[in-house]
């Protein structure tokens, strides 16, 4: 016998009973979103690699390391997408819908990159990103947050904690990204392998090291709000003048850095210590410079990225259920007069109240085979149709969770029936 085939490693199946969880989180997502008046945009998952190289940098472990590439039979070279603001950015430019313009977009799907999978991190794992572009102020920074608040809320999720930062313009993140390498320059036994790769690189991504050794020497390194001017001081403290306002609790972290260089201004991270090593369930901020490195007018951006996954495992962890997705009814069809009756029966249920969830016995079955597939799928009521029943245009009902009475009906006040039972919350 041949052996099965697998799934490829880091890339794993959402199965039906974790789907209802993922089905919540979409379903709050796209209501929250569309609340705040934001559009949903949809881009290819394969784009042409220069885009990433140009947004991401030549030089970074995502495009050396981490992404799917691959030549296409006309000898171009294509990845698998491995973020989404880059696509979004792309399609934005292609459609002529950022330059002058105020946009509110939205997406959600699979991202890929060869990373080592362990617990939160996968190699194709589902994103959902929030982009905005032609406003500059804070109050949009601030929206942003804020809906992330209102989603943590809605989802019932705790224990989550913003962290914040401000990297100032490119021109003051370059006057600090100077100092940061001197100062690191002078002690550079004390530098680890990933540090002294990142000197020369992105001596910012130093900071966020978790090497125990060098903490003290990090936490004596020079801090970028030292290197800011006026005005991306007054932006910040804008910025957490509204948050207050909305009693929005924050960390002030000078640690928070990104690692990619068209970031500016205000950054955040959304954190968990419920998901070890993968605490972080939601990154964002502003990064201006993208759309005209890119190949765009110059345009102000800023966004977020929250990870499905980690999302999904906090709800699992905090015990939220899922929204019940049990069938409120079964219907057993015994005979195939019964059958071709049944299946017009269910139809004219379905069509007369869209929200009910009905099963229909298909494959034939005695009736008792049938009911422990009705109580197995987790049934408010079977309806229960056999040549007897059909002979008197009846109908049996059989409550499968309470303790009320088998009782007959004709077929006539079916849909009534089902309905009221609906609306009174029994089935």
């Amino acid at each position: 016998m041949a052996k099965s085939v697998q799934a490829i490693r880091g890339m794993h199946d959402i199965t039906p009973e974790q789907t209802p969880l993922w089905q919540r989180l979409e379903k709050v997502v796209n209501q929250i979103l569309v609340a705040y008046g934001y559009q949903e945009i949809r881009m290819p998952i394969v784009e042409k690699t220069e885009l990433f190289k140009r947004s991401i940098g030549e030089v970074t472990d995502i495009v050396e390391k981490e992404m799917y590439t691959f030549e296409d039979r006309n000898g171009d070279s294509l990845s698998l997408r491995p973020e989404g603001t880059a696509g979004c950015v792309r399609a934005g430019i292609e459609h002529g819908l950022l330059y002058n313009q105020i946009q509110r977009l939205w997406y959600m799907g699979p991202m890929f990159r060869h990373e080592r999978p362990q617990k939160g991190r996968y190699r194709q794992f589902q994103q959902i990103g929030v982009e905005t572009y032609g406003m500059d102020g804070a109050e949009i920074e601030a929206e942003l947050i804020l809906i992330c608040a209102r989603i943590w809320k809605k989802l019932g999720l705790r224990d989550i904690q913003l962290q914040i930062n401000t990297l100032g313009t490119s021109e003051e993140r370059a006057a600090y990204r100077q100092r940061l390498v001197d100062y690191f320059s002078g002690h550079m036994e004390r530098l680890d392998e990933d540090s002294l790769r990142r000197l020369d690189s992105n001596p910012l991504r130093i900071l966020d090291s978790k090497n125990p050794a060098m903490q003290d020497l990090i936490e004596s390194a020079p801090q970028l709000i030292d290197y800011l001017g006026n005005e991306s001081r007054a932006h910040f403290e804008r910025l957490l003048q509204i948050l207050d306002g909305n009693g929005i609790n924050y960390q002030i972290n000078s640690r928070l850095v990104r690692g990619l260089d068209y970031y500016c201004h205000t950054v955040f991270e959304w954190v968990t210590d419920l998901l070890g090593a993968q605490g972080t369930i939601c990154a964002g901020g502003r990064y201006d410079p993208l759309v005209e490195q890119l190949g765009g007018k110059p345009t102000s951006a800023c966004g977020f990225a929250m990870g499905g996954e980690r999302l999904v495992a906090l709800l699992e962890e905090q015990g939220i259920p899922s929204e019940d997705s049990r069938p409120h009814v079964y219907f057993i069809n015994v005979g195939q007069q019964a059958e071709q009756k049944a299946i017009e029966l269910a139809e004219e249920l379905r069509s007369n109240n869209d929200s009910i969830r009905l099963i229909l016995n298909c494959g034939g079955g005695s009736l008792k085979a049938q009911m422990k597939r009705a109580d197995r799928c987790g049934a408010g009521v079977a309806i229960i149709l056999g040549e007897n029943e059909l002979q008197q245009s009846e109908v049996s009902l059989k409550y499968l969770r309470t303790d009320l009475a088998q009782q007959m009906l004709p077929m006539t006040e079916l849909s009534s029936c089902i309905n009221d039972l609906l609306e009174q919350g029994t089935i």
